[in-house]
Parts: C-alpha cells; structure tokens; sequence
C-alpha cells in the first residue's frame, strides 16, 4: 500500500451512513418529522433516507414499506398489513364482520397488550396527529376506495364505522365495561358487526349537504 493510499484509508469517510444501529435511530426521528409535517400521503421513503442521510435501501432494510416505517414511528404493535389483508378478503357486504373480527382478533391477541398501551398513552394526553393520519391514510383508506361510489366519496362512512370500532374498542379493553368485554369474539362479530356494515354501506339518514339543491 503507497503512502497517499494509507493516508486515504485513515480519512473518515463523509456522506451516506453505514448501516449501524444508530441508522435506525436516525430513520426513525427523520420519517417521525417527516410524517408530522405532510402527512402519510406527502411522505417518501426517499425524502426520509435524504433527510436521515441515508441510502433509501437502508429505510426498506430496517422497516420494509412506508406503511411499515409508519406502524413503526406510530409504535403499532403489529404489522397493519395483517389486518389489511383480512380485510381485504371480504367481500363488500361483509365488511362489517371483517373488521370487527379482524381489530378485536388484534386486541384479544398477544400484540393486543401493546396496542392498549398505546391507545392509553393517546387517551393521556399524547399526540394524536401522527394516529389519526394512520388510521385515516392506511386503515380506513383502503375499505373507504372499496365503498366509494359517484355521489358518495365513503369519508363519512369510515369515519362513522371507525368510531364504532373505537367504542368497541374503549369499553373492551380500555374500560372494561362488563359484559361487553368478556363477550367470546364470534359473539361480538355477530352483535356490532352488522352495525360497521350499515355505516360503510347502508342507509345512514344523511341528509342534504350544505350548498346541495332542496
């Protein structure tokens, strides 16, 4: 090795970071930001890497998609994808069903102690901004595309069956409001089920909107 090659080695490389730990960190703190500041939509995985001074390879190594990256900063418990998918198996008519077997399957579940925790740190007082974003960009977004028709976007209709499901939720595990939250899973499938269905797809009394013709 010549001298000027001996002295190049011993020069700290400048620019990308290695894929150390503290790459994750970094990541992590850069996408946080970046999702605070434009939402789930406006944020890419390339704009988080720039910002973490990374390769974006190395944001798809440690958190997989920018769904996954999200689920991580938002400190999700579980892969959302996992629900998703049951989801998505459903067909339109059974959507209610899917989703209450789906979430309170989530909760009843081993992941479900740590999605409790975060519901209560939210309920504490925590930020809620990167949550609702969440929920609204990446849960409720896909069932709300399958519901939409011409003259109804679905937004109301998500929204209306997420409360549901926030309630269910709340008294269950949170609460712990009796009977409710001892009731088996099929039980509860079958009770509130039906009334997810009705908020993503039927009669919901909505009427005119304000600026509408009478």
């Amino acid at each position: 090795m010549t001298t000027e090659e001996s002295d190049a080695a011993r020069v700290p490389r400048t620019g990308r970071r290695p894929g150390q730990s503290g790459a994750r960190d970094a990541i992590l703190a850069a996408a946080r930001q970046r999702f605070a500041r434009g939402g789930f939509d406006k944020t890419s995985i390339r704009a988080v890497a720039a910002d973490a001074a990374v390769d974006p390879a190395l944001v798809h190594h440690y958190f997989g998609t920018k769904q996954q990256l999200f689920a991580a900063v938002v400190e999700l418990p579980v892969d959302p994808e996992i629900v998703l998918r049951q989801i998505d198996a459903a067909p339109v008519d059974r959507l209610g069903e899917a989703m209450v077997a789906a979430v309170v399957g989530l909760w009843d579940s081993p992941a479900g102690a740590g999605a409790i925790a975060l519901v209560r740190s939210i309920v504490a007082g925590g930020d809620t901004t990167l949550a609702r974003d969440f929920l609204l960009s990446v849960i409720l977004e896909r069932v709300r595309q399958r519901i939409a028709t011409d003259g109804d976007d679905g937004r109301l209709r998500v929204a209306l069956a997420a409360s549901q499901m926030a309630g269910l939720v709340l008294t269950r595990k949170i609460l712990n409001l009796q009977p409710v939250a001892e009731l088996p899973l099929p039980d509860v499938v079958a009770i509130v089920g039906p009334a997810v269905q009705r908020y993503l797809t039927g009669d919901i009394g909505q009427g005119p909107r304000s600026g509408d013709e009478p």
